[in-house]
């Protein structure tokens, strides 16, 4: 009986890698297009700071705010969501938290003062908070076991549509006016009915597979251990990501939201220019996301962090010094190369603590919306006090945090653990 419940336990936890043999890519490319919109309505946010600053005659701290406001409204609650749905999978959430940001481009369209605006992005980031966590699991779920791929190619989608939002604020709401966000509400319907389609079929598959726990008890109330490693060393790897990705987003709140202003305070450019230009550099982080997603599933995780966070450091320190010809150039390069590590942290977060999935997704979604608004709020004080050109020096030195990737462990003999022997050893590194 007891060699039973083991082999029952050791099915429940390895089930969870995939619905099926072959990753579902019908599903896989709608959660990655919901992503697209998902990401663009919040890439306006940034996008338009040029025009609310003069609208509203804001200061850069309060424009730091703003993502502020949005980025911690995003990142609060998405460790609670991913907790929450471990234990009661929700798919039919993803719609409910398109409800929240389609209220929230209403709103914003028809903002008259700046409370407004900061109640309008908070709605958007609530919306982004129930999105995350979810959907990053059906793209494990759906998987096939290349899970560094589906999560790129989710990330993908999300940077793809972060690129759109310059380019809509270029061509049609700084010609046009704030009123014309209210456009975007009806593609926020329309991914209101693909996730509806997406939560059916997660749903159902769920259901057929038995999967109807993931918190590692299984039917007959066997144990799972929550780690893949032993606690200790599970629970500094996890620190080290997290300061990882620290770096990482807090350098890219400093491109997404200052780069535009760098642009035209150095160099004289036209705000709409600046705009593409910021097109041109989240274009480039979508590119290098899916590079790095691919490579971490052939090459290992551990790698294409340390190239990605560490390697991009020459770039980041020359840009603040070189003109505008080579600041296109390095901005591509910055984009490319430190956007590629953030499926890998993630996919590696996940296999220390496979039972955990919703939870691991939401710690750092969320973690990583946070940091970035805290971000952009202190950055957007210091450019009060300083200049916007000092702002881009300081934060060119944080890729130097990368090397601390040396300190992480290889997880390569844990990926395939599927023996007996195996599971009862993970059983008793948790405890």
């Amino acid at each position: 009986m007891k060699k039973s419940n083991s082999s029952t336990a050791e099915n429940h936890v390895y089930s969870t890698e995939s619905f099926t043999g072959n990753a579902v890519y019908p599903i896989l490319f709608a959660l990655a297009f919901s992503h697209l919109l998902n990401d663009s309505f919040q890439s306006l946010i940034p996008a338009i700071y040029p025009l609310v600053k003069d609208l509203y005659d804001l200061s850069f701290s309060q424009i730091g705010f703003i993502t502020f406001t949005f980025q911690m409204s995003a990142s609060i609650l998405q460790p609670v969501v991913g907790l929450y749905t471990d234990k009661y999978p929700k798919p039919r959430s993803l719609g409910i938290g398109m409800v929240f940001t389609t209220a929230g481009l209403l709103s914003f369209a028809l903002s008259e003062n700046y409370i407004m605006l900061l109640f309008s992005v908070a709605l958007i980031g609530i919306g982004s908070s129930i999105f995350h966590p979810e959907s990053s699991r059906i793209a494990h779920f759906a998987s096939g076991g290349r899970k560094g791929m589906a999560q790129s190619l989710f990330q993908v989608g999300g940077r793809t549509g972060a690129s759109l939002g310059p380019l809509f604020a270029a061509f049609i709401i700084m010609p046009y006016g704030q009123i014309t966000i209210i456009w975007f509400a009806f593609a926020a319907i329309a991914a209101i009915v693909l996730l509806n389609i997406v939560g059916k079929w997660y749903g159902q598959n769920r259901e057929n597979n038995g999967d109807s726990n993931y918190e590692g008890v299984t039917d007959n109330n066997v144990r799972i251990s929550n780690f893949s490693i032993p606690r200790k060393h599970a629970l500094l790897s996890l620190f080290i990501l997290l300061v990882l990705t620290f770096s990482k987003f807090v350098y890219l709140a400093g491109m997404n939201n200052f780069l535009t202003f760098f642009l035209m305070d150095k160099f004289g450019v036209a705000a709409e220019t600046s705009q593409i230009r910021l097109f041109i550099f989240i274009a480039a982080t979508a590119v290098g996301t899916y590079i790095g997603g691919s490579l971490g599933d052939r090459i290992g995780r551990k790698y294409v962090i340390w190239v990605s966070i560490l390697g991009v450091t020459p770039f980041t320190i020359l840009l603040p010094y070189v003109g505008l010809f080579w600041t296109g150039i390095l901005t591509v390069i910055i984009g490319l190369i430190l956007s590629s590590a953030f499926a890998s942290i993630l996919v590696f977060a996940q296999e220390l603590m496979p039972g955990k999935l919703g939870m691991i997704s939401g710690l750092f979604y969320g973690f990583a919306f946070g940091i970035a608004g805290l971000g952009s709020a202190l950055l957007g004080v210091l450019a009060d006090h300083t200049s916007i050109e000092f702002v881009f020096k300081v934060c060119s030195f944080l890729p130097l945090i990368g090397l601390i990737t040396a300190f992480l462990p290889d997880l390569s003999d844990n990926l395939n653990c599927t023996s007996n022997t195996c599971l009862n050893s993970c059983q008793r590194n948790d405890k």
